[in-house]
């Protein structure tokens, strides 16, 4: 950048005028172009600098309590996806400065010591540290999102970001009661509705219809039952070795889990019609509209730019900024379409600029909502299905006490969702190559939260940040308009 600044000088001189008239401090000088299209965002940062996905895998989501995963322990989940990120880019596990992985029900500490377990059954030296973290339906996400900001920080050049959860073995239960003090603080309160009612509560409020929710269910599942028929998944599934035992007689029997089983490919309108609502007499939202319970893990191996380049390793994309929001708790479902806007801005890009979302499909209310709300194209949205036919690992039916009363809480939550899209939405911008650039991976969070982190394909720029060709016009710039 100083040569080219140095050429400018030179030109700049001969264009000065030569007249005493004029002072010699004229306001003509050089200095770095801010232009280029939407690219102009993140130039104050070095090239090298830049925090890339080399790697990113998960297992097949299973349905909890009777799919795939119903027998396998939640540090086999996460092992093989650890060993993958390592195998198929050929690391020294030694290098990786730590794993911080998003995790919800399990107890923070047997959770803490299974993942530190998973990481020696996937090869890695006792040196590396690992680390939990819970941000609830944005754990996954949130994972990433530390190890980038740690990488961001120089806390080390290599991590792991990873989400794991086993609806299977870890049920939601509210243990303890719950403190009187709620009653006084109506947002506390709604922290403390069961995730069903938020949907129905969006639903309500914003006037999104049951035929609308069960129309985003049946897209969802013909998406992913297209995206798993034509071998879309391959690339991010990591085949899981496992059990599976018989309920009755107690045999054992080995098995590779390679597919999402939730997925439902003849759903259609007319079944979804039929099916009873679940958490309002009258309301819309019905197990057919909402997201799956769900097992699974899934990880995402990020280093600098300048490490990658060294080492030869494959860069699938970047990672450019993260935005966490907070929203109504009774309408907790909303948070994509606050947190989407405020990581878009922060990158310095507008929602056109962005190519394909991955937004998770807690509910079809919410998800629904969401895509109105920002305008979204629907043809860039969750392009090979969503959780209502993947599976949202995980979501959980409870009962607590409550001022003396029963209420019901499923407490949809999720540790795996951020990883799985992040997976999901870079092989599929690696896919289409040159005609996706920006890609965006957002969800609600349960107690009223939203989380969106903007990623960009791998070899999208080069060292000057040049992007895509704009073909309407010779400015720069946006604002040259």
């Amino acid at each position: 950048m100083e040569k080219a600044i140095n050429r400018q000088k030179v030109l700049l001189d001969h264009l000065r005028p030569s007249s005493s008239i004029y002072s010699s401090d004229s306001s003509i000088s050089a200095s770095e172009c801010l232009a280029g299209d939407s690219a102009a965002y993140q130039r104050t940062s070095v090239f090298g600098d830049d925090v890339v996905i080399v790697a990113a895998h998960r297992t097949p989501i299973c349905k909890a309590k009777r799919g795939g995963f119903k027998d396998t322990f939640a540090d086999d989940l996460l092992a093989p996806v650890l060993k993958a990120l390592i195998e198929k880019t050929n690391l020294n596990p030694n290098e990786v400065g730590d794993i911080v992985v998003g995790t919800v029900l399990a107890p923070g500490s047997q959770r803490a010591s299974e993942c530190r377990m998973a990481a020696f059954y996937a090869g890695f030296p006792e040196t590396v540290p690992v680390r939990t973290v819970n941000r609830q339906c944005s754990s996954g996400l949130q994972a990433v999102a530390d190890v980038a900001a740690a990488i961001r920080a120089g806390f080390y050049d290599i991590g792991i970001g990873a989400g794991l959860e086993s609806m299977t073995a870890n049920p939601m239960a509210w243990e303890g009661s719950v403190n009187p003090k709620v009653k006084i603080f109506e947002q506390a309160q709604s922290c403390l509705l069961p995730m069903g009612i938020t949907s129905e509560n969006v639903a309500h409020r914003f006037g999104v219809t049951r035929q609308e929710q069960d129309q985003a269910a049946v897209e969802s599942h013909r998406r992913a039952a297209a995206a798993s028929a034509s071998g879309k998944f391959k690339d991010e599934i990591i085949p899981v070795p496992t059990r599976i035992v018989d309920p009755k007689t107690g045999d054992e029997k080995p098995v590779t889990i390679s597919v999402d089983d939730g997925i439902r490919p003849n759903t259609s309108l007319s079944d979804l019609a039929k099916l009873k609502t679940v958490f309002k007499k009258d309301g819309t939202t019905t197990a057919g509209n909402s997201s799956q319970v769900s097992d699974g893990a899934g990880a995402v191996l990020l280093t600098k730019r300048s490490v990658a380049l060294q080492k030869g390793l494959p860069i699938l994309g970047v990672f450019r900024t993260f935005a966490a929001v907070g929203v109504d708790p009774s309408i907790m479902g909303v948070g994509p379409a606050v947190a989407i806007p405020a990581a878009v801005k922060t990158a310095g890009l507008e929602l056109d600029d962005i190519d394909l979302f991955e937004i998770n499909e807690a509910f079809a209310s919410q998800f629904v909502y969401c895509r109105n709300k920002l305008g979204l194209d629907p043809e860039k949205i969750n392009v090979n299905g969503g959780a209502m036919a993947l599976g949202h690992p995980l979501g959980a039916t409870g009962w607590v006490s409550f001022w003396g009363r029963k209420i019901r809480t499923d407490m949809f939550r999720l540790g795996v969702c951020g990883a799985r899209c992040v997976a999901t939405l870079l092989h599929e911008m690696k896919r289409r190559g040159r005609d996706c650039r920006f890609g965006v991976v957002s969800m609600c969070i349960g107690t009223g939260m939203g989380a969106a982190a903007v990623f960009e394909r791998g070899d999208a720029v080069d060292e000057f940040r040049n992007a895509r060709k704009v073909d309407s016009h010779e400015f720069l710039s946006k604002d040259a308009r």
